[in-house]
């Protein structure tokens, strides 16, 4: 493979662990979830009058001015947003109007209770959970809000007991988990037609799960009471083999819906699967993808070009027109590498001598993108190469590089 530029009724509260087996239905096959596009030409007769039928309904109830939500204001019928966040709560409940009510001022008087409204500007003291535990990160292909979730390190007992410790450490953690999803939230745009909803990415690797039974059912009844219909799409990665034994148990009882919007991934395929989804430039490093932290001070990240590596095969990337004087820098990953890469600059002189920029060397399966960087001193090419031979496994790849002129 050479290139020159770029290659081609109420639901019952599920605990987390519960949660988690769901997710094992999607390893049969599930179509694909369809958002709703909250367009009211798109509603049934039936789901047209049940959103009126709410309306008339939140516009007698006693709101005392708490009648809005994520600065929508609920009653304003000149407003589409409004409509957007009365329909997730509608089919959250199966179009049934009393029940859509009585979730719609539970979640009013909850909010009011929390401070929802101001959590996103609180200091709480977590930062050094951010980008690890629970985070925003990115958008996928179609530009929903991407939030990541892992929770293995409070394998480490230490860690567990300075967040968790404790019931005013528990509802500080709540807080700040409420926090994050509230920023995401704040990403959208509530109109028809529009970005309404994030994709949920949750890393298994390590998690305690026995320790962390509390929080986390804690996490999930907030969420399923107050934040209806607001993830699009629910990724699970690095999923323990035994989650699949359990699927005969439980898919009798999972609703199409709810099934097909189930993505799993075992350990070892979390960027194909990824990929699938989410651009390469927009996958943080330790899934398999290229964006750094450090990125968002670069701005909008610098596209990728996507290919593959088949079993048995060797893939030499060829980056041409180098001019002499100019520094490219790259960027290239494997989705579980276990390969050999290298990296030469071939000058254009003839006679020249190719240069060893990086060595062959096997790459292990979780280390993070390669980035580098390289001064021509001559005119010449780049060629980044990847080395399957070994393996029958294919994998997925990307790459992306900026050559700056000398000035």
């Amino acid at each position: 493979m050479e290139e020159t530029t770029s290659p081609i009724q109420t639901p019952p509260k599920k605990t987390f662990i519960a949660s988690l087996m769901e997710a094992t239905s999607s390893l049969r096959s599930t179509p694909s979830f369809k958002e709703d596009t909250y367009l009211i030409s798109h509603l049934k007769n039936s789901e047209k009058r049940a959103l009126i039928d709410l309306k008339h309904k939140l516009s007698s109830a006693a709101l005392h001015g708490h009648d809005s939500m994520w600065g929508v204001p609920l009653l304003n019928d000149a407003d589409p947003r409004a409509d957007v966040i009365l329909l997730k709560f509608l089919r959250a409940r199966d179009f049934k109007v009393i029940d859509s009510l009585h979730m719609l001022l539970n979640c009013l008087a909850w909010r009011k209770e929390f401070q929802t409204d101001a959590v996103s500007d609180e200091d709480l003291g977590f930062k050094e959970l951010e980008g690890i535990v629970a985070y925003m990160h990115g958008q996928d292909r179609d530009g929903h809000p991407v939030c990541y979730n892992a929770y293995g390190v409070f394998k480490d007992k230490e860690m567990y007991d300075r967040f968790f410790g404790d019931d005013e450490k528990l509802k500080k953690f709540l807080r700040w988990r409420v926090q994050v999803l509230e920023k995401g939230i704040k990403l959208l745009n509530f109109k028809p037609g529009g970005i309404n909803s994030i994709i949920q990415v949750t890393d298994l690797k390590d998690m305690p799960k026995r320790e962390l039974r509390v929080a986390s059912n804690h996490i999930l009844s907030l969420f399923q009471d107050n934040y209806p219909e607001m993830v699009a799409r629910k990724i699970f990665v690095n999923v323990p083999w035994y989650f699949s034994l359990l699927y005969s148990m439980f898919s009798p009882f999972l609703t199409q819906r709810t099934k097909s919007k189930f993505v799993i991934s075992k350990e070892g395929n979390v960027a194909e699967t990824l990929y699938k989804f989410i651009k390469p430039e927009n996958v943080p490093v330790q899934y398999g993808g290229l964006s750094r932290p450090s990125d968002v001070l670069n701005g909008p990240p610098k596209p990728a070009s996507e290919f593959t590596v088949k079993g048995g095969e060797k893939v030499n990337i060829q980056i041409e027109g180098i001019e002499a004087g100019a520094t490219i820098t790259w960027d290239i990953v494997v989705g579980g590498w276990e390969l050999e890469y290298s990296a030469e600059f071939v000058p254009n002189a003839e006679g020249s001598y190719t240069i060893a920029v990086e060595k062959p060397r096997r790459v292990v399966a979780n280390e993070e993108a390669v980035h580098n960087s390289f001064v021509a001193r001559d005119a010449g090419k780049m060629v980044l190469s990847v080395d399957n031979t070994a393996s029958r496994k294919r994998k997925v790849a990307a790459y992306r590089y900026v050559v700056h002129k000398s000035t």
